[in-house]
């Protein structure tokens, strides 16, 4: 990504943004809510257009890429979403499944096969492919929203939150299936993630994302060395940088009561 702009409305939302990923790295991109994390990986993915810049994959031109071009990449990337994105309406084995059957001829019993193998690399019961996603637990549905991402083998792993909502052990066997599964792959993978610890598991260098742009690039070991003090103190969660309750200058309730007053009469 060289350039990258996108405007939602009249707030610009991605200003410049450079992000080069190699053959087989892992990245992640770390930053503060509304920054334009999720948009990136949705331009990068052609779901949203950006509006300037270029987004190469292998030197292919996506950004005025037409809707057949667009797919035919697209096949090449697997993602799972924040939320899952689980279809509600569907037993397990025909998420873990959906994509493929749409591309290409399956038989039930052949996308049964292959949901049950998938999920169980990922540490669920092969019967796990007759459930519902709301029969399962939060950390269920993320290990089913991975094995949906990796089913058909992609060359492009995209992780967007993979560990939001889920306690520190669940999110901490999450990063492990991601590290095993873009290793076994031998897939490039990119991740957003506000989660510093999983960070620092599945990712060796990341882009900080403070503003429209993302200007820097550091490896994980470094960041509480970096200049940038909004970068030190996310990377490092010291929340003694803010002022603590016992700090904050305490409200003249008496002058506000008086100004009630003063108001009515």
């Amino acid at each position: 990504m060289s350039g990258v702009t996108k405007s939602i409305g009249d707030k610009q939302v991605l200003r410049g943004i450079d992000i080069e990923v190699a053959a087989e790295e892992s990245l992640a991109i770390i930053g503060t809510s509304g920054c334009g994390k999720s948009v990136t990986l949705k331009c990068l993915l052609g779901l949203l257009r950006a509006d300037g810049g270029s987004i190469k994959v292998d030197g292919e031109e996506m950004i005025h890429a037409g809707r057949h071009q667009l797919e035919s990449m697209r096949r090449r990337f697997g993602m799972t979403f924040q939320f899952g994105a689980l279809f509600d309406s569907l037993p397990i084995w025909e998420n873990v499944t959906f994509r493929l059957r749409q591309q290409q001829t399956m038989t039930r019993q052949q996308a049964r096969d292959l949901a049950a193998e998938t999920i169980t690399q990922l540490g669920l019961a092969a019967h796990v492919i007759d459930q519902y996603p709301a029969e399962l637990s939060g950390g269920m549905q993320k290990r089913v929203a991975l094995a949906r991402a990796i089913a058909d083998k992609p060359e492009i792993l995209l992780f967007d939150e993979p560990t939001s909502g889920l306690d520190p052990i669940t999110g901490g066997v999450i990063d492990r299936l991601i590290l095993d599964s873009v290793r076994r792959l031998g897939a490039t993978a990119l991740t957003i993630s506000h989660d510093m610890a999983s960070v620092r598991r599945i990712a060796s260098c990341f882009p900080w994302a403070s503003t429209p742009r993302i200007p820097q690039r550091l490896l994980c070991l470094q960041p509480t060395a970096s200049a940038n003090h909004h970068l030190r103190v996310h990377c490092s969660g010291l929340i003694s940088q803010t002022p603590s309750i016992a700090e904050r200058p305490k409200p003249n309730l008496a002058a506000a009561v008086h100004s009630s007053r003063d108001t009515r009469s």
